[in-house]
């Protein structure tokens, strides 16, 4: 009966239900129509009827149950045991029946007068409960029963008291960092707000995208989310990929969600496209103010898109600049040296697919395998700000070389920038060419060395921040470093060196070599500097293990460039040959040379010894053989050439596609950065006594904390989460929320500002 066409006889204040049913309910009761002739109807308070409507849309196939279930705001098992009831009982199976113990509870008042003077006595609860026959639990609840009447005459009272008349007035602008937390009752976990009509509008290509709606709800899960908005914003995340990518094509998911989707997940710990999978997407969508977050497929078109486009390097320089500009409120200017370190290193990234890509050795697994080779930048706190996808086996010198022009525009100004490194980027003449560019050198020294003497050590001394201060032993001197390609010349290149001196093994000591081109810097600054480079490589593990930095984030590959000169094999092998062939010639050459001693000096008493050509040449003839060897394995060498094209040596090789990947890394950057932001405030802005040691792993379960959402202030976006397991934890995260409400974040493409408590702290005009 519900395929025919609808009429439209229905009134127009109504819930649809399909394509026939529609309802209508208020404080007067209810009616069904059913196409558009009234079939239900019952009054304020008949729940019988109520029910049978609802059960018989099911039984009538009207909807499918989830439709039933959400217009009457009932649960899908419900509604089934209501059919259950309906068909064993009949319509008396729907009525309201009594909850909780049938029976008169046994704690009248005169037992519960008797469990307070047997408490107050000093008996333990067990004892009380076996004195007047009840469980512990009951006592229990008896004197919880007694101490809430108590409140509640307290209260009573209080109330009774009039308040001193205050005269107070009205400020002319009010403050919207005063306020006071409203005692709103919230809905516990509605169904999100219905967006099929502009779903349906996406389809049809007539909506942009979707923009955030949010609706009072209490107990949400992953509300925690909300407290990395002011954090998330500092990295420029979603105004540099609006700046670069301008916008996605019309469709319901825009590009600020897709961004801080991406982001959120991340920070949940699934930052791959397959992690969406096991997250709520419902939960999720709540906090992106949306009815569902986006699924596996839709992440992955979304992605390509913006990696069709070919700017992922352009939206990774404009998320550098953001990050390293001291003039934006937003840069990380905590003072204007730390801008201009920055720390390079090589990162290989294995794969382990079925394509044919290049091996690499990894230093981490300690043997080559197919890999990429990525070169990041980081600041002097260690966090990532530029990374770059590097040719296979390109080595760390000539990716310096290619990257100082790129740093020099992220930069944006003609300032010197100390760049740190290790000894993968040794080489003076490098040294020298940055130094011309305008970067200084932070780098090991590499190589055998001799020793400086103990009467130069002198302390050094330097504040980190924390405001620590470290000492070193170290001495400070000038080195003279060779040029290799003007080594007959005798040109050097002058470098400052600061040594320090480290425990080795079995007790000993060892000396260790810091060279530089700053002169300025202190000699303790140098040795901090140098040291804080490892924090680089405490990204890489950490985003390994929690952002998975070396996922695959795409199968794409695309065929390597056969013209690109790679190192012929052939030519380590050959040279392999005339290492061999010339230690031999010069082992024969001892033994010749010791031959030809012996020959030449005769035992004592035998005389003269004549040494004939045969004998000489006899004595030689090995010699001479191990000679023709090794004239034959150079010539052979020298013959083959060094470098040959690609394709001539491993045609058909692969290599991964990068533009998802860039883009991936920089909601991944964004994601590290946010984190950090949080944990720092948590070192800095609260009184965790454990925050040095504990505050990543705070923030990390505070982001998957539920709470409730409050809208019914106008213009803010208040977040209240639910205590933590601990009271410390507790209070820590209140201050944390205390701090981040004064910044006054926007919640992104909305108007709404943020508001931060949690349930159990009293608020002030602090808020």
């Amino acid at each position: 009966m519900t395929a025919q066409p609808p009429l439209p006889m229905a009134p127009i204040a109504v819930s649809h239900l399909g394509a026939a049913v529609s309802l209508l309910e208020n404080e007067e009761g209810g009616k069904v129509f059913i196409h558009g002739e009234l079939a239900y109807v019952w009054g304020p308070g008949d729940v019988v009827t109520r029910r049978f409507a609802v059960v018989s849309l099911l039984e009538l196939k009207a909807a499918v149950a989830e439709e039933i279930a959400a217009v009457f705001n009932v649960g899908v098992m419900t509604l089934y045991r209501w059919r259950k009831q309906l068909a064993r009982q009949g319509v008396t199976g729907l009525t309201l029946g009594q909850r909780g113990p049938k029976g008169p509870s046994r704690l009248s008042e005169s037992l519960i007068a008797e469990i307070v003077v047997l408490r107050e006595s000093g008996m333990s609860l067990q004892a009380v409960g076996d004195a007047v026959g009840v469980s512990e639990f009951s006592v229990r609840r008896a004197l919880t029963m007694v101490k809430e009447r108590s409140t509640a005459r307290a209260e009573t009272v209080t109330a009774t008291v009039p308040a001193p008349e205050k005269t107070v007035s009205a400020p002319a602008l009010v403050q919207p960092e005063l306020w006071q937390e409203e005692t709103t009752t919230l809905p516990v976990l509605p169904a999100p707000a219905d967006r099929g009509t502009e779903r349906a509008a996406a389809r049809a290509g007539q909506l942009v995208c979707a923009a955030p709606v949010f609706a009072p709800a209490g107990k949400v899960p992953l509300v925690g989310l909300f407290l990395a908005l002011p954090a998330l914003e500092r990295t420029g995340l979603l105004e540099c990929a609006t700046t670069v990518f301008g916008a996605l094509p019309d469709g319901f998911y825009g590009l600020e969600t897709i961004l801080q989707d991406a982001v959120l997940r991340a920070l949940l710990g699934e930052s791959r496209a397959e992690g969406a999978t096991r997250i709520n997407p419902t939960d999720l969508g709540r906090v992106l103010g949306l009815d569902r977050a986006p699924e596996v497929k839709t992440i992955r078109r979304k992605t390509s898109l913006l990696a069709e486009s070919g700017t992922a390097e352009e939206f990774l320089t404009a998320l550098a600049k953001h990050h390293l500009n001291p003039n934006t409120s937003t840069g990380d200017a905590e003072d204007g040296g730390l801008l201009a370190v920055l720390y390079v290193d090589g990162h290989v990234r294995a794969y382990q697919g079925s394509k044919k890509i290049a091996k690499v050795h990894s230093t981490r697994l300690k043997f080559p395998t197919p890999a990429t080779e990525e070169t990041w930048v980081s600041d002097s706190h260690g966090a990532p700000v530029f990374v770059v996808m590097a040719e296979p086996g390109t080595a760390l010198t000539k990716e310096l070389r290619t990257l100082l022009p790129t740093l020099r525009n992220i930069i944006g100004d003609d300032r010197r920038v100390l760049v740190g490194f290790d000894r993968g980027g040794w080489s003076p003449a490098l040294f020298a060419h940055m130094e011309a560019a305008g970067f200084d050198v932070l780098t090991w020294r590499k190589g055998k060395t001799g020793d400086i003497p103990e009467d130069q050590f002198t302390e050094a001394t330097h504040p980190d921040e924390h405001d620590e201060t470290r000492t070193w032993l170290a001495a400070d001197t000038i080195l003279d470093l060779p040029l290799a390609t003007t080594a007959a010349t005798g040109e050097v290149f002058r470098m400052r060196q600061i040594s320090r001196i480290v425990p080795a093994r079995a007790g000993a000591t060892r000396q260790i070599h810091i060279l530089t081109t700053n002169h300025q810097m202190g000699a303790g600054e140098v040795i901090h500097r140098m040291g804080s480079r490892w924090r680089q490589e405490n990204y890489f593990r950490y985003a390994r293990m929690h952002f998975d930095l070396d996922s695959h984030d795409t199968y794409g590959s695309t065929d390597d460039n056969p013209e690109r000169s790679v190192p012929n094999p052939a030519k380590r092998e050959a040279y392999k040959h005339v290492l061999t062939a010339r230690a031999h010639y010069h082992h024969v050459l001892a033994e010749t040379d010791a031959a030809m001693l012996a020959l030449r000096t005769p035992a004592h008493g035998a005389g003269d010894i004549t040494v004939t050509n045969a004998m000489h040449n006899a004595l030689n003839a090995p010699l001479f053989t191990a000679e023709a060897t090794l004239d034959a394995a150079e010539a052979a060498h020298r013959a083959i050439p060094a470098r040959l094209p690609l394709g001539d040596l491993n045609p058909g090789q692969q290599v991964l596609d990068t533009q998802v990947k860039l883009i991936t890394h920089g909601i991944r950057m964004a994601a590290y950065n946010t984190m950090m932001t949080l944990a720092r405030e948590i070192r800095t802005n609260t009184g965790y006594a454990r925050a040095a040691d504990e505050a990543h792993t705070l923030i990390r379960s505070v982001l998957s904390a539920s709470g409730d959402i409050d809208t019914t202030t106008d213009g803010y976006l208040t977040i209240r989460l639910n205590p933590l397991p601990t009271a410390r934890a507790t209070k820590a995260i209140s201050e944390l929320c205390e701090h981040l409400t004064t910044t006054q974040t926007r919640y992104p493409g909305t108007e709404l500002i943020l508001r931060y408590t949690i349930k159990n702290k009293k608020p002030t005009n602090k808020n």
